[in-house]
């Protein structure tokens, strides 16, 4: 049975993939299309799952500045959602009761509150999944998205402590003292070098703050979270994260499938399940007007909103527990199951084309943009400066200290980490904040005049939507791009790149041609490719 799960698992995320989509939209449809034939989850599936959510949060905290969650645009626009949301949800499922349709006929103004407040919440795992995938977690609306999701997962954990009854014990108190733990946690990491033994001690750590919280009866997925962001910042946190992304998106995959698998559909429970996702163009609206009084760019709120757009997997943790109380019956446990499964698909699919949204209504959406939206501005494009390299990480900066010192052309950097800027301004470089895949970011291109544009992102799909926004702002230079292998190479070309790089196939040959270089004594004669 486990060979027949893993067998549809990968034939539906391929067949996701061939198709445009990400994979976990196929993952969502194996679930239930498993569930549908009978096949029922089971421990194993259920233990994969949770691991790839514990996972997940230690990876979170690895990239999180926990001063971030402190911003009145972070917990304050939280808690004003989720009343407003859950207010207007309550109301609606009340509305549709007195309709006399089936499963809402007799329901209580109680029971609508908890579901409500249950789908107030977003999903972290589709959020985050989504924002990796588009290689936009650290940038302003992706980093506004995770915060507001972590507050989120706080306020639940709270609820279901409250509502078991079950409080932690006075050893959670000693909790705080793991502060001072942080230099043996970094010492581990230093110590672990760089191959799989770096990768278990991240796994040794989300399972011992799980292990931790557990002991002390709090929720094991707040322990991964803390311990992840005690290791925030640290040297080796970055490297860390990358190389344990691949393994939690296996483990992950059992969690869309247990969405799946977890409901046993009706036709009337179908029916209400697709007049909650009605529901899903509010809650992002609701999002992007609530963020937008914060000062903020309209394009923020919009992609933080959007990114935000669909139902949680916390609220059906929720659910179950009200099931458990007694509060809620089973059919709404299993209407909320399929309703988390559309939103999930549907919010996959339309934040695929969040920036396409964005370019296409601006000028409309610019008229609720407040005139001291100011956070986020992406500065104007760089004036007389003849290459212009977007991403300023190891590749970015290696291309921009060896165009400026040999090559005689001026050249600016531009990056969405400000943090990163202002390590590139003491370094000497001249570096600019601005996303790539902004439109707002490109006007007025047209007076800068660039000779080359180069595009280092870790992103596929951000560099190829890059590539289209410089192209429809009628740049007509020269484009190159980084790729690591042929098919994204290929992908470079068609969106309009005019040189493609191939880490992987052409670091041979940068390599041969440093070395050279540097050891002229040993050659025969002076090549001329290398005598500038």
């Amino acid at each position: 049975m486990d060979s027949l799960v893993i067998l549809a698992a990968f034939a539906f995320g391929f067949a996701a993939r061939q198709i445009g989509q990400p994979p976990l939209v196929g993952y969502l449809i194996a679930g239930f299309t498993l569930g549908h034939l009978g096949v029922e989850s089971n421990t194993t599936i259920e233990v994969i799952a949770n691991t790839g959510i514990a996972l997940m949060l230690f990876i979170i905290g690895l990239k999180l500045d926990i001063r971030s969650l402190l911003k009145p645009e972070i917990y304050r626009s939280t808690v004003e959602h989720g009343v407003v949301f859950g207010g207007l949800t309550a109301l609606m499922i009340m509305f549709v009761g007195a309709l006399g349709l089936p499963l809402v006929s007799d329901i209580t103004w109680t029971q609508a509150a908890l579901i409500a407040f249950a789908l107030s919440f977003s999903s972290t795992v589709c959020a985050v999944a989504m924002l990796e995938e588009r290689g936009e977690f650290r940038v302003r609306h992706g980093q506004l998205a995770v915060g507001i999701l972590i507050v989120q997962d706080i306020i639940a954990v709270l609820f279901l402590t409250v509502s078991t009854g079950k409080i932690p014990t006075l050893f959670a108190l000693l909790l705080p003292l793991l502060f001072f733990a942080r230099p043996l946690f970094s010492y581990l990491l230093k110590a672990s070098g760089h191959d799989e033994v770096l990768i278990l001690s991240g796994i040794i750590l989300t399972f011992l703050g799980s292990s931790l919280f557990e002991l002390v009866g709090m929720k094991a997925d707040l322990g991964a979270l803390v311990f992840g962001m005690l290791l925030s910042g640290d040297k080796k946190s970055g490297e860390l994260a990358k190389s344990m992304i691949s393994f939690k998106d296996i483990f992950l995959i059992g969690f869309f499938l247990n969405i799946g698998l977890s409901a046993s559909p009706s036709l009337e429970m179908l029916g209400i399940a697709l007049l909650l996702c009605l529901l899903l163009p509010l809650k992002g609206l609701g999002f992007l007007l609530i963020l937008s009084r914060y000062k903020m760019r309209v394009r923020t709120a919009l992609l933080a909103g959007l990114a935000l757009t669909q139902y949680s997997e916390f609220g059906l943790i929720v659910a179950a527990l009200a099931l458990q109380l007694g509060w809620l019956s089973e059919d709404w446990l299993a209407t909320l199951a399929i309703a988390v499964s559309i939103s999930f698909v549907l919010s996959t699919l339309i934040n695929g084309r969040s920036h396409t949204i964005y370019s296409r209504f601006k000028n409309s959406l610019k008229r609720i943009e407040q005139d001291l939206a100011t956070d986020d501005a992406p500065q104007c494009p760089a004036r007389n400066v003849d290459v212009l390299i977007v991403g300023m990480g190891r590749v970015g900066s290696g291309a921009y200290d060896t165009i400026a010192s040999q090559y005689n052309l001026k050249v600016c950097g531009v990056d969405t980490d400000k943090k990163k800027i202002a390590s590139h301004t003491s370094c000497g470089r001249k570096v600019i904040y601005g996303d790539a895949e902004d439109a707002d970011f490109w006007e007025g291109l047209s007076a800068t005049q660039y000779k080359l544009v180069m595009f280092t992102m870790p992103s596929l799909s951000e560099m190829v939507d890059a590539v289209h926004q410089l192209r429809t702002a009628g740049y007509t230079g020269k484009v190159a791009a980084v790729a690591k292998y042929d098919d994204e190479r290929n992908a470079m070309i068609n969106a309009g790149a005019d040189v493609v790089f191939n880490y992987y196939a052409q670091a041979g040959a940068g390599f041969a041609e440093h070395t050279l270089s540097n050891v002229m004594d040993i050659l025969p004669e002076k090549p001329a490719s290398l005598g500038g």
